[in-house]
């Protein structure tokens, strides 16, 4: 059988046929043929479009079909979907099927594989849009700013292809927003987002809410990390709601360990050394067969990339779904491109972040380091530029939280503990200058001021 491209021949240049890949075509197909639930994966950014041969765009439209429809995805159940539109024999029937899924060993690298299926497919439509702005520019009938405009809008097309939102009616916007306020007004819940467990944290947030980006940034030892950590145990243990914590720089046992810490007010230096009173231990036991049963999710894979972790996310979403995602710290990720420079790469690095949150639609938490330009003024109070390697932070979220502890060094100060929470941005509420928490330095844990008071 001849294969079969999604163009006739004579409409694609030379050129433009060289940009495609059969065998990384089949090898995606066949990964998803062995292993259905590389689909997930694969589905957000690959359509049949990307393909160049046709009777796999018709063999992807079939996955697509089981998925909506969430029907079982395999040989069989595809060869009845391809059947059922008659395109089986076109396709080369249920042999050509199983040669694809008998060509590749395993699924381990279906992401790769889409990704230059989906970049070759750019390349095409970047030669395809190239031609007709070239005959455009030949139309000497049309004006100048006619023939740019066009022009512009072939390179925009290909540019948004990766990012497909539809246009919808603002009506349709306005009745989801009158559904959802209504909803929370008859709540009896103050806070509309996710409650941290900081009282006075959520008063000024609101709490945290769906699609946000929040970076909470400070200098090393301010206590970002506790401080995410126990919105995480919060969020996991109080509400009952699923969080992914992807951990930098530390292990997940050092993360649970400060979990543990925590909830058992053990201090830290005991949980390390195991050396704890015979009824510590019995606390300790109790606190750990909760966590067994809390949907808190850790990975410490060191130098992460965006799209390993938007895979992981997605994945999680579908299996158990997913509410929250934090990340300590944002400037230790790995970008998936090379680029010229670190400012580059943590501009990509933050941007896609607040694609995942909005992707997802959940909030996404990520803590951040701050440049030494804190450190030369004498109040120490950080502002928006001392955010560490890239002025695109600033932009990309929505809420930036900076903590600070003046009096952490003068142990003798009666302030010595507090800590200063500062909300510099906030893109949908008003900021402010200084939350006072209480910072427990044997826990590496914050408490709200009051709770403090009243105890």
């Amino acid at each position: 059988m001849s294969e079969m491209t999604g163009e006739s021949t004579g409409n694609i240049s030379i050129s433009e046929n060289q940009l495609h890949d059969r065998e990384m075509e089949e090898a995606l197909i066949g990964a998803i043929l062995i292993n259905p639930e590389v689909f997930i994966d694969v589905a957000s950014f690959l359509d049949a479009e990307d393909f160049y041969l046709s009777r796999h765009k018709w063999i992807w439209e079939a996955f697509v079909s089981l998925d909506q429809e969430k029907h079982y995805l395999d040989l069989l159940t595809v060869k009845e979907v391809l059947e059922s539109r008659g395109q089986l024999e076109e396709v080369g029937g249920l042999d050509y099927l199983v040669q694809l899924s008998n060509r590749v060993p395993s699924s381990l690298h279906a992401v790769s594989y889409a990704r230059t299926i989906s970049e070759l497919n750019t390349r095409r439509r970047l030669v395809k849009s190239a031609t007709e702005i070239a005959k455009l520019a030949y139309h000497k009938e049309m004006s100048l700013d006619s023939v740019i405009d066009d022009a512009e809008r072939n390179i925009f097309n290909v540019s948004q292809n990766r990012y497909k939102r539809d246009l919808v009616p603002i009506g349709d916007v306005a009745s989801e927003y009158l559904a959802r306020v209504t909803e929370a007004s008859q709540s009896d819940e103050e806070i509309g987002g996710l409650k941290t467990g900081l009282k006075s944290i959520d008063n000024a947030l609101d709490g945290l809410h769906k699609s946000d980006f929040i970076l909470v940034a400070g200098r090393p030892g301010m206590g970002k990390t506790g401080f995410m950590i126990g919105i995480a145990k919060h969020v996991g243990m109080v509400l009952r709601r699923n969080v992914a914590m992807f951990s930098l720089e530390m292990s997940a046992e050092q993360l649970l360990q400060r979990m543990l810490a925590q909830e058992t007010e053990i201090d830290s230096q005991k949980l390390r050394s195991g050396h704890f009173s015979d009824n510590e231990a019995d606390v300790l036991t109790r606190t750990i067969t909760r966590f067994e049963h809390t949907n808190i999710f850790i990975d410490d894979t060191p130098g992460i990339t965006p799209l390993q972790m938007s895979a992981k996310c997605r994945r999680l979403k579908d299996e158990h779904s997913l509410d929250l995602v934090i990340v300590d710290y944002l400037q230790l990720m790995s970008g998936d491109r090379r680029s010229e420079n670190r400012v580059q790469e943590v501009s990509y690095i933050s941007r896609q972040l607040k694609i995942l949150a909005r992707e997802l639609n959940v909030p996404v938490m990520a803590a951040a380091q701050l440049s030494r330009a804190v450190e030369q003024r004498q109040d120490k109070q950080p502002i928006l530029s001392d955010l560490r390697e890239s002025g695109s932070l600033e932009q990309d979220a929505d809420i930036v939280m900076f903590i600070n502890r003046p009096f952490m060094d003068d142990e003798t100060s009666p302030y010595h503990n507090i800590a200063k929470v500062a909300i510099a941005k906030h893109r949908n509420g008003p900021v402010h200058s200084g939350i006072d928490l209480v910072f427990l330095a044997r826990l590496a844990q914050f408490k709200d001021k009051a709770y403090i008071d009243e105890a």
